[in-house]
């Protein structure tokens, strides 16, 4: 017991030391100071598409953007810089997220690097191939180039892992940015990233959102593509997560949303549904809402009853 402590404890220094590194090693572009990041994400894919913004300067924005948020919320955990200038050179141009750097979520799979999901005993145990909606994304254009913090295990609406430290809320440093996306919304809402790709299984973005003010919203079972990645609990298909999207807009939320849908999701995974983006008109009709009180089992805290 007392080896496997000292080794966590290994693990966790060598794996931090190697983040430092990964930093350190940046060219000076990357320390200098930032340009804009105010283009939502329609109106980035268009400038680089007609070629009036660079894929490699729209990359190079936003990891300054995203070291600046590692250095006051610890949020990053796999720093993949190199590897996305070289993405960001021969990304399809064409694409509906052309040139568009997207974070990822720890646990989502991306060759030659760790999803450790906070896990000392996962690291340098590096996925061996792509995840399906890494290579999707990549497909559309978009340029993945950070991986953000998680809690241990994934299982908490807090933060904290040995493995990459304490994420911080960047509004308050006092208080948390939740779990288990934290480090996700940290980047998103101090400006690091505009677009982030997370799991849901009970809130682990939808907390993140109210706790940062950011948008995002749960996937139905079956619309991203999640083959590939990594989980704490293998083979729990009783309650799946999903992989959505997180972003500092709501404008950017269905931009995305329908560039991933478009990009036919179920050609990368199989147990996606066949279902097409539709645009639905909402102006001139009267809503109806529906309202679950309780479900017979378990009842609302009094605090959310109150609230809905």
């Amino acid at each position: 017991m007392l080896l496997s402590y000292f080794e966590h404890r290994e693990a966790c220094r060598v794996k931090q030391e190697e983040r430092r590194n990964r930093i350190a090693r940046l060219p000076d572009d990357f320390h200098n100071p930032l340009t804009a990041l105010d283009l939502p994400v329609s109106e980035l894919a268009e400038n680089v598409r007609k070629g009036r913004i660079q894929s490699q300067a729209s990359l190079t924005a936003y990891v300054k953007a995203a070291l600046l948020a590692h250095k006051e919320t610890d949020c990053l955990t796999e720093v993949m810089t190199s590897e996305a200038l070289d993405w960001a050179k021969d990304c399809n141009m064409d694409g509906p997220l052309a040139g568009v750097p997207v974070s990822l979520k720890d646990m989502l799979g991306v060759k030659g690097f760790d999803s450790s999901v906070g896990n000392s005993a996962w690291i340098g145990k590096s996925f061996k191939e792509h995840s399906a909606i890494f290579k999707l994304l990549r497909d559309a254009g978009a340029i993945p180039f950070v991986k953000t913090n998680v809690p241990i295990t994934l299982m908490s609406y807090e933060f904290s892992s040995d493995l990459f430290g304490v994420t911080t809320n960047p509004h308050d440093p006092d208080y948390s940015p939740g779990g288990s996306s934290g480090g996700e919304s940290a980047l998103i809402a101090y400006g690091g990233s505009r677009i982030g790709v997370r799991s849901d299984v009970a809130g682990s973005a939808r907390v993140l959102a109210h706790y940062s003010g950011i948008y995002s919203i749960k996937a139905s079972v079956g619309r991203f593509p999640k083959a590939g990645s990594g989980t704490s609990i293998p083979g729990q298909e009783g309650v799946p997560f999903t992989h959505s999207p997180m972003t500092r807009t709501l404008e950017d939320l269905e931009t995305f949303w329908r560039a991933v849908v478009k990009m036919e999701p179920w050609k990368y995974d199989y147990s996606c549904l066949e279902i097409p983006w539709r645009e639905v008109d909402l102006q001139h009709k009267k809503l109806k809402w529906g309202v679950f009180w309780d479900d017979g089992s378990s009842v609302l805290f009094f605090s959310s009853s109150a609230a809905v």
